[in-house]
């Protein structure tokens, strides 16, 4: 038996990447599978890759009209949607002072209000104990990630307040983090000695001292849709660690004395409306 024998499933950005490479390992473990992308020759393309009880729809999620199609095709032609991944997201770098309207307009119709009206438009046909996994990142405070960054922290917040608020109804919601993974830095670093010197680099900064790969991440999200996590919900699960922080972010490690600084300021009068709070002395990175 799969794990997933018997279940209805749909993955938005199932015709690329992590999205596809899950929906191979959820048709492999026994659902019924929908997945949305927006480009046709794609979607028929990941259909013929996975190859069995996988139906395609196109559409783009930042439409709520594509959505209100999707939806209304998986309710006339099975009923019910036990599992949703939310993996279809959009990622912009652009530094600071050079980003236009549209930047910020792609990344929020997709990540913010696309995730949003997907998981909303969703409900009515998601019974008791159903999943809901959502793909997104840790905010990364680096140079031209403020797009990005920004609306990771509203999907973080959206799997947790979700996940209080269907508690009633036993439906839960978990957030997969990926740390950096072979099939989003492909082309990214470069070729040539330069991008195998990145890559070395980017995995040397890694938790694991690896990239991960889709595989990893898919067997991560296949966990959370089935009956193995049930006891699980309003978690962020990093595949890969957790880099929050990559770089030291002043260029240099603090000292114990700016430590004490802090220290001293916290112990004083001087802090006497300041209570739970973090305060971060250089970003954490000191000589200790």
């Amino acid at each position: 038996m799969g794990k997933l024998d018997g279940k209805t499933a749909l993955i938005t950005g199932g015709d690329s990447g992590i999205g596809l490479t899950t929906a191979k390992q959820f048709v492999n473990e026994g659902a019924h599978l929908f997945i949305a992308g927006r480009r046709d020759s794609e979607l028929a393309a990941a259909v013929e890759e996975i190859g069995m009880n996988v139906i395609g729809v196109q559409g783009e999620v930042s439409n709520p009209s594509d959505l209100d199609r999707l939806f209304a095709q998986i309710k006339r032609e099975r009923g019910k949607l036990d599992i949703v991944f939310a993996s279809a997201a959009a990622a912009n770098l652009v530094p600071l002072g050079t980003m236009a309207e549209q930047d910020q307009h792609s990344n929020f119709d997709i990540n913010v209000k696309g995730l949003f009206f997907t998981v909303e438009k969703a409900l009515p046909l998601l019974p008791d104990g159903a999943s809901i996994i959502i793909l997104s990142t840790a905010p990364k405070e680096a140079a031209a990630y403020s797009p990005d960054s920004v609306t990771a922290i509203a999907v973080h917040s959206f799997g947790r307040t979700w996940a209080k608020e269907l508690k009633g109804r036993r439906i839960r919601v978990n957030v997969v983090n990926p740390g950096p993974i072979d099939a989003r830095l492909n082309g990214a670093l470069g070729s040539g000695e330069a991008g195998e010197h990145r890559l070395i680099m980017t995995s040397n900064r890694a938790p694991l001292r690896r990239v991960g790969t889709v595989e990893e991440v898919a067997e991560a999200v296949v966990f959370l849709a089935s009956d193995d996590s049930a006891h699980i919900t309003g978690t962020n699960l990093f595949v890969g660690g957790n880099s929050f922080s990559d770089n030291v972010p002043l260029g240099r490690l603090g000292t114990p004395d700016e430590v004490a600084k802090a220290v001293v300021f916290l112990a004083s009068d001087d802090s006497s409306r300041i209570t739970g709070t973090e305060l971060f002395v250089g970003a954490g990175f000191s000589e200790l």
